[in-house]
């Protein structure tokens, strides 16, 4: 197959959670600016199959796309800066790949040849990266974990291959690694830096570009650059870039501007591209970051908090707002499983707030809590926006103690519950983009500013229409629905700003195009009067 995009492999070395996924996402944002099309693929060494069935503990927030897949949360750094929407072809992990050649292997695809790491994993590798840049400029690949992992061995295999097969020109390697510095001496230490490009070097893959991550008040000098420079074999100290700490990933982007990093890598795999204006994102960024006098404090309910990335998408989705509604937003994580143990002051949490929010979640750990929470925003005027397992508590918590169906649950939670105002969906689980029609007049078409939106779900339970007519009549009205029927928003009318939303209105908000829902509810907290 004839290759004609470009290729960016982006390795992480020292230790994890450097943000290899919003270093792909920004020099992405810098080609894109240039006018080129560019892809990015994230492929991640464990061997479940996608995230979809992890811990928020274990890998946070499980990010999902327009075709359903259940993603690592990088897809979604990788949507938000480039303004694209991806697919499940964005991110494989080595479960999914090692899956696809086992059935391979069982369908006789290899002719009853004995199935190895190399060359038939390694192949599966080169194909998937293969085939993602069809029809792109540019594709950047970023490999999860750290060099040196032996789960991650056959990805780095791969890349050495396929970088032999693209040819000169036609690839870069950039190695993310952490350069710490230490107080007692006052010196800044490359020797880690050294260490994880010669870990690379050894499984053939020879970094062009360096980027050194380190606290913000740390300088990469001259005299650091030329060290790295020479003992990772790095022939341009341009090369060797500093990534520091700053009050916003957005900027990150304008930190690898500064340094002329997207210049670097089009010379680098010889391409010409014009030149770009990035006033429009430095803008955005001044608005994300300015300072307004209003200040107002938003919790964040959930069972996860220990874990902020499990919340990501909420947390940005409330930035971008904020941004565009002129104030300044404190986020509050709040664990709902304190609101439940005995004796505790509710108030003591949440009477400070501004804005609730209960986000997607599953299980019963927490619930209790959660609709602890529920009700004291609706009794207490507090605007109130419940997404996906959030807005299923609200009817829960407005069926108790509202309509006095003092049974009320979901069947999730409770299987034999005879008042199931949550129950399974029939027509099976509802994932990724599906359709709503909105009643016109409500506060949720006021928002959209149409009748018809399309929205990413990630859910198998659904309100329970038999108690619909019950709900209406209280105030709690349905008004947003699907083609079957099913409630996709509520709200109660008799409340500065209570919203439900079955649908995950977080993915698909953007820093320079906030999602109307937020927007709506940063709004409503804004105007509270307390």
């Amino acid at each position: 197959m004839a290759i004609f995009a470009k290729y960016i492999f982006i390795t992480g070395g020292v230790c994890s959670g450097l943000g290899k996924g919003v270093t792909s996402a920004s020099l992405g944002r810098l080609l894109s600016n240039r006018g080129l099309r560019v892809v990015i693929q994230k492929l991640d060494p464990y061997i479940n199959i996608d995230p979809g069935a992890m811990s928020p503990f274990e890998h946070g927030e499980v990010f999902v796309t327009n075709d359903g897949a259940e993603c690592d949360i990088d897809v979604g750094h990788y949507e938000r800066f480039l303004g694209r929407e991806f697919t499940r072809n964005n991110n494989l992990t080595s479960g999914r790949i090692y899956s696809d050649v086992i059935e391979k292997e069982r369908n006789g695809d290899y002719m009853g040849k004995t199935i190895q790491i190399v060359p038939h994993i390694t192949d599966e590798i080169k194909n998937v990266m293969r085939n993602v840049g069809e029809g792109e400029d540019i594709v950047i690949v970023e490999i999860g974990g750290t060099v040196g992992d032996i789960e991650s061995m056959a990805m780095i295999e791969a890349i050495r291959q396929f970088r032999k097969e693209l040819g000169p020109k036609n690839s870069v390697s950039v190695h993310l690694t952490l350069v710490p510095y230490l107080e007692c001496s006052s010196e800044i230490k490359t020797k880690p830096t050294q260490n994880s490009v010669r870990d690379l070097a050894q499984l053939g893959v020879f970094p062009d570009f360096i980027i050194c991550r380190t606290e913000n008040h740390v300088k990469l000098d001259t005299g650091a650059r030329d060290k790295i420079a020479m003992f990772c074999n790095i022939d341009d100290t341009r090369h060797v870039i500093h990534n520091y700490n700053c009050s916003s990933i957005y900027e990150v982007p304008l930190i690898f501007k500064e340094q002329g990093l997207d210049q670097l890598i089009l010379e680098s795999l010889d391409v010409v591209a014009h030149r770009d204006n990035f006033s429009e994102w430095k803008q955005m960024v001044s608005k994300l970051l300015h300072k307004h006098e209003v200040t107002k404090t938003i919790g964040i309910v959930g069972k996860y908090v220990a874990v902020p990335d499990s919340y990501l998408s909420v947390s940005e989705a409330i930035k971008h707002a904020a941004a565009e509604c002129g104030i300044n937003i404190d986020i509050r994580l709040i664990p709902s499983e304190e609101l439940e143990r005995p004796n505790t002051d509710i108030g003591h949490y949440l009477d400070h707030l501004d804005g609730i929010i209960i986000p997607g979640g599953y299980g019963r750990r927490g619930t209790d809590g959660k609709i602890m929470a529920v009700r004291y925003a609706r009794e207490n005027n507090i605007p109130f926006l419940g997404i996906s397992f959030g807005m299923q508590l609200a009817m829960i918590e407005f069926a108790r103690n509202v309509l006095g169906i003092t049974q009320a649950h979901s069947t999730e939670i409770d299987s034999e519950t005879k008042q199931p105002v949550i129950y399974k969906n029939p027509n099976g689980v509802r994932k990724g983009l599906f359709p709503s029609a909105v009643e016109k007049g409500s506060t949720t078409y006021k928002m959209y500013g149409k009748a018809k939106i399309s929205e990413r779900h990630r859910h198998n339970f659904e309100f329970n229409n038999k108690y619909a007519k019950k709900f209406t009549d209280n105030g709690m009205m349905i008004t947003a629905k699907n083609d079957k029927d099913f409630a996709d928003v509520v709200e109660l009318i008799a409340h500065p700003f209570f919203v439900g939303t079955i649908f995950h209105p977080e993915f698909t908000s953007r820093p320079f195009a906030p999602h109307p829902i937020f927007k709506g509810f940063v709004k409503a907290v804004k105007e509270i009067k307390k």
